[in-house]
């Protein structure tokens, strides 16, 4: 009978191991430390898969796939009558959001104008008091 898994994969899982008992060994996302060893073990397989090592594919048990797949169905239903409100929530808030931005922008057109005109008013009082003295 042929082996399951070829000797990379053998000695991937063996670094992995003796990174562990060292307390070297970190986790892909988290980058915490890993001190479980089925969790070395699924880190030096995955790392040989990833080298192209011969290791089988990952099982999902009949069970558990046949389960999920009823309860997909389950909630596959309910989930399109929540993604239509979603889809016309997001569109209102985009328009909104459109709208407000219009407002800003117009806003601040105001404000520029407003503190232009103070500028203006401020240099034609300053002109006459010149004149004056």
């Amino acid at each position: 009978m042929a082996r399951k898994y070829g000797k990379a994969a053998q000695k991937k899982v063996k670094r992995a191991m003796h990174k562990r008992k060292r307390g070297t060994l970190k986790s892909g996302r988290s980058g915490k430390k890993v001190k479980s060893r089925k969790q070395a073990i699924a880190i030096g397989l995955s790392e040989a898969r990833r080298a192209g090592a011969k290791v089988p594919a990952k099982k999902s048990s009949a069970r558990k796939t046949s389960a999920k797949k009823s309860g997909a169905r389950k909630s596959s239903a309910k989930k399109s009558g929540a993604r239509k409100s979603s889809a016309k929530k997001s569109s209102a808030q985009k328009s909104s959001a459109k709208k407000s931005g219009a407002r800003k922008s117009s806003a601040r057109k105001s404000t520029s104008r407003k503190s232009a005109t103070k500028k203006s008013g401020a240099r034609k009082t300053s002109k006459k008091r010149s004149a004056k003295r």
